[in-house]
C-alpha cells in the first residue's frame, strides 16, 4: 500500500512537470510536443522500476511493421499502455474520449499531438468526421494510429468481444493491423492498488494484412490477442 501511494505521487507529479515544461512547445511544430509524450513513457518505466520493482519485457519487436502504413490494435488493462507504447512506436495517434481534451494543460497536449476525439454513443459533427480525420492523419504522416478494440480498460481475465469499429478502421484505411497483447492489469489494475515485484510483458504480434472480411478479421484479431494474453497470464 505504501509503495503504491509513493508511486502514484511521484508518477503524477512527474507527468504534471513534463506537461508544464512542454507548454512552450504548443507554439512550435508538433514534433517538439511529441518528444514530451515519449518522456512521459520513459518516466512511467522509471517509476514502475524504482518504486514497484517492475520489469518491462517487450517481445516480438521483429514483427513491427516498417516502411508501410499501419494501425495498432492493443489490449487495454491499465493506464500503462497509453504512456509506454509511445516509446516503442513512432508517436502513435490516439483515439480518445472528447472529454479528455477539456483537461487543462494535458488536454491541450492531447490536442496538439493530433489525438482524434469521439463522443461515445452520440451523433455529432466530430463523430461524423471521425474517419475523415483518421484518413487525413494516416495519409499525411508516418505515425501509426492506435486503438483499444476492447473499448475500455478491462480486468486481466476478462475477454469481452472486440468493438466492431476496429474493422471499420481496418477496412476504410486499407492498411495492415499490428496486434499487441499487454498483461499490465496484473501490475496496474483499473481499480485497486498496484502490485510490486512483477513483470509487464508487451507482446507485438505478427501483422494482419488488408483484405480480410469483417467476421474473419475480428475473429483473427481476438484469437491472436487473447491467445497471447492467456500465455502471458
Amino acid at each position: 500500500m505504501f509503495r503504491d501511494k509513493i508511486f502514484s505521487i511521484f508518477f503524477f507529479v512527474g507527468i504534471i512537470i513534463i506537461s508544464l515544461i512542454f507548454i512552450p512547445s504548443f507554439f512550435l511544430p508538433q514534433k517538439y510536443v511529441l518528444i514530451g509524450g515519449k518522456l512521459m513513457g520513459y518516466w512511467t518505466q522509471i517509476c514502475l522500476k524504482f518504486f514497484l520493482s517492475i520489469k518491462i519485457v517487450v517481445k516480438g519487436k521483429e514483427n513491427i511493421i516498417k516502411n508501410d502504413k499501419f494501425f495498432i490494435a492493443s489490449s487495454h488493462q491499465s493506464m500503462f499502455e497509453t504512456f509506454y507504447l509511445q516509446t516503442i512506436f513512432n508517436s502513435p495517434v490516439f483515439i480518445l474520449k472528447k472529454e479528455l481534451l477539456l483537461v487543462p494543460i494535458f488536454g491541450w497536449y492531447l490536442k496538439k499531438i493530433g489525438s482524434i476525439s469521439i463522443k461515445r454513443n452520440k451523433v455529432s459533427k466530430d463523430n461524423l468526421d471521425f474517419f475523415k480525420n483518421i484518413s487525413r492523419i494516416i495519409v499525411n504522416s508516418n505515425r501509426p494510429l492506435i486503438i483499444f478494440p476492447q473499448g475500455t480498460r478491462v480486468l486481466p481475465n476478462e475477454r469481452p468481444p472486440f468493438k466492431k469499429g476496429v474493422f471499420r478502421i481496418y477496412d476504410n484505411l486499407n492498411i495492415s493491423c499490428q496486434p499487441v497483447a499487454i498483461n499490465s492489469g496484473y501490475v496496474w489494475p483499473k481499480k485497486g492498488q498496484k502490485h510490486s515485484n512483477k513483470t509487464i510483458t508487451i507482446s507485438i504480434l505478427k501483422p494482419i494484412t488488408p483484405g480480410i472480411s469483417k467476421d474473419k478479421f475480428i475473429e483473427m484479431l481476438e484469437n491472436e490477442i487473447y491467445s497471447e494474453l492467456n500465455l502471458l497470464n
